[in-house]
């Protein structure tokens, strides 16, 4: 007899095809029956060890995050039901063109003060690996070598190999330099990375001209991996920043994922449909792009992060010692308020749109959940000096929601035809943007069930055979037989996320079941122990 047989459930198998009713059976963590309309055939029904009764209930391949943020939170909290509990079974880790491989000892502390503000500084965690390989190697291992929550696949950060290779300046990387990354990357990929992300607003990763860029995507692209980027502007460039990135990959010919696409600020409200085009004018002639969104409006980032680029140059030090020198300073706050920084993408900020989400020191409590304009009225203070404070006295590790979006984009980039779902969710602060616990559950409630934006095929589809396409996963993201038994069962009635923006960290409703390799992670609505997920690593080409 088989492990378990999941008995008349409504099967969206990711593919976008109609749903259907069935019998499916699990062995050693793999579908290996689907017996259709098995009750009303009145054949003999399949039988197993368990059966679970999926009556009312939808049975679909478990999601996939396109970008995820859970780099240490993956080797700090075993329990992980920020994403379990929404039904997410893998996600995609090293964005934004930084993250913990590879490295040396003085990259890595670089690096950890660098996004301290994304992922926490890690005094808990033992940072035992250099390599990306190294790195794969522990998430295997993960809690005294039982696994991790979920199983998670990584991009080789472009920020971060440029830091190794050439360091935080900005300057072209040397003829020298461009060789040590081009063989840094290659060497990621030949460890089981899926592919390269850049964070193209963040140091050092900004400093890259694109011919740089067009040497490592010639590298990823060999390998049978896809470009990741967080291209230079989703504001005043956003339009020629997306077409920047289209025709450095066509060059290289590389595959194009793009990270969180949104069109954000007031310049680009409503004008989703101009982006659109011009994807679709390059996958018309022969392009291979896809991207992900997140179902929200906000943004999520740090508060250093939107310092212009030249104040980062050299590392974290460097900032802090700029921020405490008055001219530098002044200036900085010029760029930021008048002219629009490039960190906050070439739009002066709006101080009433960045709300504090979260500081790392404990002292600095009371701003959390307060706009920086507010933040500074009640303190008698301009909304600068209120920042400024900020920046120096969590020494750069606050974090921020930015409420620059707009809902017409988002469902109009959702509704693409190759979208795919990412929560970009960061799990530090105090008050985490609600995508963190939400993501999925939000797909499926409200753009789905009430708003009908899309039909619950084709956003199972966009949230799980998409992403493994992408991924060139040969056996993850539909419901076939001698697929992994990643899978989520939940009810299209009253699925929804139980986070907001008031109570970010709510776990979500109608998502009793949620298996990994064939072992229930959730189970009638609670996290169990099970640790099933492992580093999965690039198929070659």
């Amino acid at each position: 007899m088989e492990d378990l047989v999941i008995r008349d459930a409504d099967v969206v198998d990711g593919s976008g095809a109609d749903s259907y009713r069935a019998d499916v059976l699990i062995d050693g963590g793999r579908i290996v029956s689907i017996v259709k309309e098995a009750a009303a055939a009145g054949c003999q029904r399949p039988r197993a060890v368990r059966e679970v009764d999926a009556e009312g209930l939808v049975l679909s391949p478990g999601f996939i995050d396109m970008h995820a943020h859970s780099d240490l939170a993956l080797l700090r909290d075993p329990d992980h039901s920020a994403k379990v509990a929404q039904g997410v079974t893998l996600e995609v880790l090293g964005q934004d063109g930084l993250s913990y491989a590879p490295v040396d000892d003085r990259t890595l502390a670089e690096v950890r003060r660098a996004i301290t503000g994304w992922n926490g500084y890690g005094d808990d965690v033992d940072f035992d690996w250099r390599s990306v390989g190294e790195y794969l190697d522990r998430l295997d291992r993960g809690f005294d070598g039982h696994g991790i929550a979920v199983n998670a696949a990584y991009l080789v950060p472009q920020g971060t190999v440029r830091a190794l290779a050439v360091g935080w300046e900005d300057r072209p990387a040397t003829p020298r330099e461009l060789d040590r990354m081009r063989r840094l990357v290659a060497a990621g990929l030949e460890q089981g990375a899926v592919g390269l992300s850049s964070g193209l607003t963040y140091t050092p990763g900004m400093y890259a001209e694109d011919a740089e860029l067009t040497e490592l995507c010639r590298v990823v692209a060999a390998y049978g991996g896809y470009y990741c980027p967080h291209h230079r502007s989703y504001g005043a460039g956003a339009l020629e920043a997306y077409a920047e990135m289209v025709a450095l990959t066509r060059e290289a010919g590389c595959p194009l994922h793009l990270a969180h696409a949104t069109m954000n600020f007031g310049v680009n409200e409503g004008r989703a449909p101009e982006l659109l085009a011009l994807l679709d004018r390059a996958l018309d002639a022969g392009a291979d792009i896809t991207l992900d969104t997140y179902p929200y409006t906000p943004g999520c980032t740090t508060l250093a992060a939107l310092l212009p680029g030249w104040v980062s140059e050299g590392g974290p030090e460097a900032v802090l010692a700029r921020l405490t020198d008055p001219a530098t300073a002044e200036r900085i706050r010029h760029e930021l308020e008048v002219t629009g920084s490039d960190g906050c993408h070439g739009v002066p900020v709006e101080w009433e749109t960045i709300e504090i989400a979260g500081v790392t020191d404990p002292a600095l409590g009371d701003h959390v959940g307060r706009t920086v304009r507010e933040s500074a009225r009640l303190r008698g203070e301009s909304p600068w000096t209120t920042a400024h404070r900020l920046l120096v006295e969590d020494r750069l590790g606050t974090t921020i929601l930015q409420h620059v979006g707009h809902e017409e984009n988002v469902r109009t980039i959702m509704r693409h035809r190759t979208h795919t779902g990412g929560s970009d969710g960061i799990l530090q602060g105090a008050k985490p943007h609600p995508r963190a616990y939400g993501t999925f559950p939000r797909y499926l409630g409200h753009y789905v069930r009430e708003l009908g934006v899309l039909t619950l095929e084709e956003c199972v589809a966009r949230l799980t055979g998409r992403p493994a396409a992408r991924l060139r996963l040969p056996d993850r993201g539909l419901v076939r037989e001698g697929f992994r038994a990643d899978l989520v069962l939940f009810d299209p009635e009253t699925v929804a996320p139980g986070a907001t923006f008031a109570e970010p960290r709510r776990l979500p409703a109608g998502i009793p079941h949620v298996l990994i390799d064939g072992r229930f992670a959730v189970e009638d609505g609670r996290r169990t122990d099970v640790l099933a997920g492992r580093a999965v690593r690039r198929t070659p080409a």
